[in-house]
């Protein structure tokens, strides 16, 4: 699949119900927390998605008994001491929620862990993460770069204060996991709020970590024995963004997504949706663990948004969506506060910029950001795009060329199957409806 033919514009928009695959973070974790529980762990909907695949790999190389009946994930968990030390390099994919999560769970185990990446994610910056582990008497040594390959040295945790410098779900995890395993309790405090799986997650399974009121300090408590739970994994939201946003920008469309994950934490595209006069109505279903809704989107006409830094980590994934919305609103939006973007799987800045620029859109590129100058007709430049192997800038190029009564080809496709691989064929089931 490294290069397909992109669908261009359904004339009587895009119709129907689609379900979500399971959410990529939420699938990492429940396989993670279930290896470091005691007892029997049941995974439902589980995403198999080459990241989440990573994970399974990884834990099994440890010691984690795991098998897959049917549609199900059965964990059997014997705590942090059932981990065994790997025959082997630990390979890590392109996967860096599973690097950052593993670092904190192996850095306090007694033996000694070697992890190694592909080449895009041996660009991503590892430091963020051993530095602030290091306070809690971690001993990890990443590459001369700062990058993977890593050495994680097993060590006796101790308890700490930990002040992130950066907002990221993935540092806050790593040193959640590794204050669990400390000889007194921690407390880690975020530059700002993340979303808070892991949390939520480890409360179900028995864990002392507690959020305060300001939700940028967590208490973690040690010593609390996990028990293994049912996990039933809902629909991705960031998955879901791009069939949300396909509805919104493609005349005639109405779309209903069912239960997709709500929570606050990663709800930010709906809000920048309804800023921007999407028109979304979500209905809340009943749950017990992370909240659950179904949402319908029908087209509408987009006004210019400004986002700051305040909103980025909760919409941190979907912010080339945001950049292709500008692009389809009458007037100039503003992205500022997202310098992250320039070390995920790409530089999704330059990605982005350089990629909406082939559509005819004109962007501005800045340090933390871009400016957007949004047209209802873009004039193409070429017909090639290119994913440059990013799973989002992949699939947010297949939704732009809905947009377009051209012709696009997009190189490099297959990258979507790290986190969505149903993508192409689901869209191809709304495309067969409008028909």
């Amino acid at each position: 699949m490294s290069k397909i033919k992109l669908a261009g514009l359904p004339e009587t928009g895009l119709h129907g119900e689609l379900t979500m695959p399971g959410d990529k973070s939420i699938s990492h974790r429940a396989l993670m927390i279930g290896a470091i529980s005691h007892g029997k762990t049941v995974v439902d909907h589980f995403l198999w998605s080459k990241d989440c695949q990573q994970t399974l790999k990884a834990l099994q190389a440890l010691g984690v008994e795991l098998k897959v009946d049917q549609q199900q994930i059965i964990v059997n968990g014997q705590g942090f001491s059932g981990l065994k030390a790997a025959a082997d390099w630990l390979e890590m994919g392109n996967s860096g929620t599973t690097t950052r999560l593993l670092m904190g769970i192996l850095a306090g185990r007694d033996f000694t862990s070697y992890l190694r990446g592909d080449a895009s994610l041996s660009r991503r910056p590892m430091k963020r993460v051993s530095q602030p582990l290091r306070q809690l008497g971690a001993k990890i040594t990443p590459s001369p770069a700062g990058t993977l390959p890593l050495k994680i040295k097993g060590a006796s945790l101790h308890g700490s204060t930990v002040k992130l410098a950066v907002a990221s779900a993935q540092v806050k995890s790593a040193l959640i996991f590794a204050a669990l395993q400390a000889s007194a309790p921690s407390t880690i405090i975020e530059k700002l709020p993340t979303r808070n799986h892991t949390e939520i997650m480890l409360q179900k399974f028995g864990a002392r970590v507690t959020t305060a009121a300001d939700n940028l300090t967590i208490k973690v408590e040690p010593g609390a024995k996990l028990s293994g739970q049912e996990i039933r994994v809902p629909g991705d939201i960031s998955s879901a963004a791009f069939f949300l946003v396909a509805a919104t920008i493609v005349p005639h469309s109405d779309l209903i997504i069912k239960n997709v994950n709500l929570n606050p934490t990663r709800t930010g595209i709906l809000r920048v949706l309804q800023r921007m006069g999407a028109a979304i109505d979500i209905d809340r279903l009943p749950n017990d663990g992370e909240p659950l809704g179904s949402i319908e989107v029908r087209s509408a006409q987009l006004q210019p948004v400004k986002i700051h830094a305040a909103e980025i980590p909760a919409i941190i994934d979907e912010l080339p969506l945001v950049a292709l919305l500008a692009a389809c609103a009458a007037g100039t939006s503003k992205i500022t506060g997202a310098a992250e973007l320039r070390v995920k799987e790409t530089d999704r800045i330059a990605t982005v910029t350089a990629e909406l620029k082939k559509l005819g859109v004109q962007v501005t590129e800045l340090p933390d950001g871009m400016i957007i100058q949004g047209i209802s007709n873009w004039q193409q430049q070429t017909n090639q795009l290119e994913s440059y192997g990013d799973h989002r800038i992949g699939m947010m190029l297949a939704i732009a060329a809905l947009r377009s009564k051209q012709q696009f080809f997009l190189n490099h496709a297959e990258a979507v199957a790290v986190s969505y691989p149903e993508f192409f064929s689901d869209l191809q089931t709304l495309l067969q409806n409008s028909k």
